[in-house]
């Protein structure tokens, strides 16, 4: 009988000078779904389009499983959103998404991430944002990477400057029944090139899964 994962992205891991990144499972779902009860963010501030931590712990833990599920069930080999896990010595503090469409074709990358809030401060947001755009870079052959941040969180704008996305637009959207501003950041290869830390990612367990990220068409 056959041991392999039957799920390719199962193997899949990126390793940083502090970090490890693996395409969510559900045990480590669990882990971040405590992470998540536990707070992300101060009540009078919403980071996210979607106020889904806006709701009583019960619904959040069964929201936020069926919203990894659903993304899992739906990556294809060209349009795909991978919700890494992201764990500190071995806890999960965290998720960071790396999301494509149409990607064979457009080679563009778009993240989004959050941290537990007592993990904050800490420069592990931007170690795990620079892993997954070294990943994307270097292992996908990316040519753009794109994000946003609401305009009163400076602090993930602060990220992406810091990693070489320069500002591109902006976007008006509803936020808890009010008016908000998106700002936009796109960065090339070149542009992180000028911006990357010095370390570089280790990436294990690509061979099975690259499939997934460059389309079948594609691959060798």
């Amino acid at each position: 009988m056959s041991t392999e994962n039957p799920w390719p992205l199962g193997d899949l891991a990126l390793t940083s000078p502090r970090l490890e990144l693996r395409p969510d499972d559900d045990e480590g779902l669990r882990e971040l779904v405590e992470l998540a009860r536990q707070g992300i963010h101060p009540p009078e501030r919403m980071p996210f389009t979607t106020p889904w931590t806006d709701v009583p712990a019960h619904e959040l833990g069964v929201n936020t499983v069926r919203f990894h599920w659903r993304q899992r069930a739906e990556v294809t080999p060209t349009t795909w959103a991978i919700n890494f896990l992201v764990r500190l010595n071995g806890t999960v503090v965290g998720v960071q998404q790396l999301a494509a469409a149409n990607f064979p074709v457009v080679r563009t990358v778009v993240s989004g991430s959050w941290l537990g809030i007592r993990h904050q401060g800490r420069g592990l947001g931007t170690e795990a944002r620079a892993a997954v755009l070294s990943f994307a870079f270097d292992h996908l052959g990316a040519r753009l990477a794109r994000t946003g941040a609401f305009e009163d969180n400076p602090v993930s704008a602060a990220v992406s400057r810091r990693l070489g996305y320069r500002e591109d637009g902006t976007q008006e959207v509803e936020r808890r029944g009010e008016l908000a501003t998106i700002r936009r950041f796109v960065v090339s290869a070149e542009g992180f090139d000028a911006h990357r830390p010095e370390w570089r990612v280790q990436v294990a367990g690509l061979d099975r899964c690259r499939d997934f990220f460059t389309g079948w068409e594609h691959s060798g």
